[in-house]
């Protein structure tokens, strides 16, 4: 929790713009106004050096900072907080050449630990790239560290890291530079934060070697003396997030970049805006660095950044996950170390609109109490949903939700909750793919219609302006161009990182738009792996190219998979529309839906029998088996629930038994396990069987309880492992253990709430 310059620097349109007077100005009202709510950190961006010394290392600037940055630094420090500066990869053309001796390196110099032939090491060609091959050049990354540590840094912001930075493609590769910064910087304990948008395909490098990382471009509009941002650089992080959540939490943090909520006439958005934007960062437990200039926080401003209880959210350090990402009206929740829940129920369209949240949507089966943080204000009990009425457009709530005694929790294997020990994948190598599948039957109020499910090989068209595309960036939309687009419009983008996204359930997806000498390259990313970049260019003159397929994949598993497309150069980018290959699940049903004379509906899955698990209406669950009848492969529907069906509401969503939310992970490794600790009175393991499983040891509260034998002859997931009911109230801890077989799977495990789960979230910071 901080403040970083850069914003001001943009808004001022000075690079400058950080002199001692206006840092030490910034300190002393961080000081009086943030620090008593845990705002500690003074973060100061480029521009603040001016040259080199002896040893090729970087020189604050003169000028900037006439009586030494180092007396910044010492006046940050009596105030009580800490220092951070910025750095790029490489080395600079000019140090290169005047092969200056590397401090502390005999025989070292800074000409030897450059990369033959030279290449490029930063997005802005800056400098170049650093041989780690050559032991002289960690050491001149340690001279460097060394210096600075003895002026008093606390924080280096490290930029243009790639893969990211807007090149993917491995021309740039940052990772060598990371590493030796990173071991410079931990024997000095200083933090390291990566920037910006670094690539999502290397996760698990950046958390090696990082504290924290920048998950998207730069959130400033670059529109100087006006706003620092807009509501659409707040709006993009939403789908970037859906992709970044689980690779959060103790060890490293997904960056959101400098929340600018200080002050109404400088940052750019509405209260509304700036309330939701300040809810976001706090979900998702990342670093709360605000880019207004404090010493013209307004009281609104200052409200939001104080609020002891969303701060509390942040601080807590659990990042909240979203329920879909498909429409306008979005539900995100985590689930504390305490047992309550963090829920955010955003509006991110246009018009006032209700938000509800669905208990069982979060894995929650029981009552809940809810309270509003925002407000300060308790708001009663719910059964079974909570409805925040009339959300204001661009709006949010935040609420805690704490179960109450008696309600049953279902906590994902992908959750912080979860502890493993040994080597665990989630959905990779040898592990079997999700297999949940949600198929839904729209059934007519008119006599004498028939159910249409899909069938093999067809297609859905979806035109640029469908409500399920996510778009992210600034995006402008056309219509009557006249000149042959589905529908005659486009949506189109003219700057480079705006993306679009789509989530489908299907086999197959077809990116359909123009080409023209005005458009260039794309990256395509399919269920957040790069896949290719394609070239939507044409030559000079060339005649425009209308509805063209640039990018189309058949094959796929049967399931969900998202598409998402980056805008990579080129003055346009352009989406027109989608064509998705449907899954095939079901045959044509029989017999017609007439409300007069009620008959009832058979369909056939062409699945193993047996797998059908729930029907439900508008996305919620109803009574299983209560209404329908399994026999074989057919499922028949007694046509008289679904004439309880309300007006406008009627479609069947058929829910197939797979991994709870889509995921597992599994082990190979005997001896592995996986820890769950909780407050309760009953808990239960969820989890797949399988021909690769074996036998798997339950430890409850340390004591052997069962050993359980995960074995079975066809893959099925959802299976109750074990049970324990009856515990003492209070906390419990539950382990397994893999004993034998090619995996152990875990999937879910569920516990029974007890008063003492109840307790209050982490207490924000004094």
């Amino acid at each position: 929790m901080g403040w970083s310059s850069y914003s001001m620097q943009v808004y001022t349109d000075n690079g400058k713009w950080i002199t001692a007077q206006q840092i030490v100005a910034q300190s002393d009202a961080m000081h009086a106004k943030l620090q008593p709510y845990g705002y500690d950190r003074i973060n100061v961006d480029a521009g603040w050096n001016s040259g080199v010394d002896d040893y090729g290392r970087p020189v604050p600037d003169a000028q900037l900072y006439p009586q030494g940055l180092k007396n910044v630094i010492d006046h940050v420090h009596r105030n009580g907080q800490k220092f951070g500066l910025y750095f790029i990869p490489g080395i600079s053309a000019e140090v290169y050449e005047a092969a200056k001796p590397i401090y502390g390196a005999s025989g070292c110099t800074t000409h030897d630990i450059v990369r033959q032939p030279l290449q490029q090491a930063d997005y802005w060609k800056i400098g170049y790239r650093i041989d780690f091959g050559n032991p002289c050049a960690q050491k001149y990354i340690d001279s460097i560290v060394d210096l600075i540590a003895s002026w008093g840094v606390d924080f280096v912001k490290f930029d243009s890291v790639t893969p990211g930075s807007g090149v993917s493609d491995l021309s740039l590769d940052a990772r060598d530079d990371v590493a030796a910064w990173s071991q410079a910087l931990a024997r000095h304990k200083i933090w390291f934060e990566l920037s910006w948008a670094v690539d999502i395909n290397y996760a698990d490098y950046w958390k090696k070697y990082a504290d924290g990382w920048r998950v998207d471009w730069d959130v400033e509009c670059y529109c100087a003396g006006e706003a620092l941002t807009t509501w659409d650089n707040v709006a993009r992080l939403f789908p970037r997030l859906g992709d970044w959540w689980r690779n959060a939490g103790p060890g490293g943090w997904n960056d959101l970049d400098s929340l600018n909520v200080g002050n109404g006439t400088m940052d750019g958005l509405t209260r509304d805006e700036r309330r939701t934007a300040t809810t976001l960062w706090a979900i998702s437990a990342a670093p709360m660095y605000i880019g207004n200039d404090m010493t013209k926080l307004d009281s609104f401003g200052l409200s939001l950044l104080t609020n002891r209880e969303v701060i509390a959210v942040d601080q807590a350090g659990i990042p909240a996950r979203p329920v879909s990402l498909s429409g306008k009206q979005q539900v995100w929740y985590a689930l504390n170390a305490d047992g309550t829940y963090t829920v955010a129920l955003f509006n991110l369209g246009r018009t006032e609109s209700d938000v509800t949240v669905r208990w069982s949507d979060i894995g929650l089966d029981g009552t809940a109490s809810v309270r509003d943080l925002w407000a300060g204000k308790n708001l009663g009990r719910f059964d079974t949903r909570f409805v925040a009425e009339d959300v204001p457009i661009h709006g949010v709530r935040l609420l805690k939700v704490t179960p109450e005694r008696k309600a049953q929790v279902s906590v994902n294997d992908d959750s912080l909750r979860m502890s493993y020990d040994g080597e665990w994948t989630r959905n990779g190598g040898t592990e079997v793919a999700p297999t949940d599948q949600d198929l839904t039957v729209s059934v007519t109020e008119q006599p004498g219609q028939t159910p249409n499910p899909p069938t093999t090989g067809r297609t859905v068209t979806l035109n640029d302006n469908d409500p399920g595309i996510v778009y992210t960036g600034s995006w402008g939309y056309s219509s009557g161009r006249g000149l042959g687009d589905h529908n005659d419009d486009v949506h189109y983008a003219e700057v480079d990182g705006t993306s679009f996204q789509y989530t489908f359930q299907g086999t197959g997806i077809d990116y359909v738009t123009e080409t023209h000498e005005s458009q260039g390259l794309a990256d395509i990313y399919l269920d957040d792996a790069f896949v290719k970049t394609v070239d939507t260019s044409l030559p000079a003159g060339a005649e425009r190219g209308v509805q063209q397929v640039v990018y189309s994949v058949t094959g796929l598993p049967s399931g969900s998979h998202t598409l998402r497309v980056v805008k990579k150069s080129g003055a346009f980018m352009l989406l027109d529309k989608l064509v998705v290959t449907l899954d095939s699940l079901l045959s044509t049903g029989s017999a017609a839906f007439n409300r007069a004379e009620p008959a009832d509906i058979s369909l056939r899955i062409l699945r193993d029998p047996g797998e059908l698990l729930s029907i439900g209406h508008a996305g919620e669950d109803l009574r299983t088996g209560t209404d329908y009848t399994v026999s074989g492969d057919t499922v028949t529907i007694r046509q008289e629930f679904l004439a309880t069906l309300p007006v406008g509401d009627a479609a069947l969503t058929f829910r197939f038994a797979g991994d709870h939310r889509g995921d597992i992970h599994a082990t190979t490794q005997d001896g592995a396990s996986v820890s769950f600790a909780f407050t309760g009175s009953g808990v239960a393991w969820i989890s797949a069987k399988g021909p690769d499983q074996g036998e798997v040891d339950v430890y409850v509260d340390g004591k052997m309880a069962k050993r359980v034998d995960t074995h079975s002859a066809s893959r099925v997931s959802g299976q109750k492992l074990f049970s324990a009911d009856g515990l003492r109230d209070g906390e419990h801890t539950l382990k397994l253990v893999k004993v034998s077989g090619d995996l152990m799977r875990n999937d879910v495990v569920q516990y029974t709430v007890t008063p003492a789960e109840r307790g209050a979230s982490a207490a924000p910071p004094a």
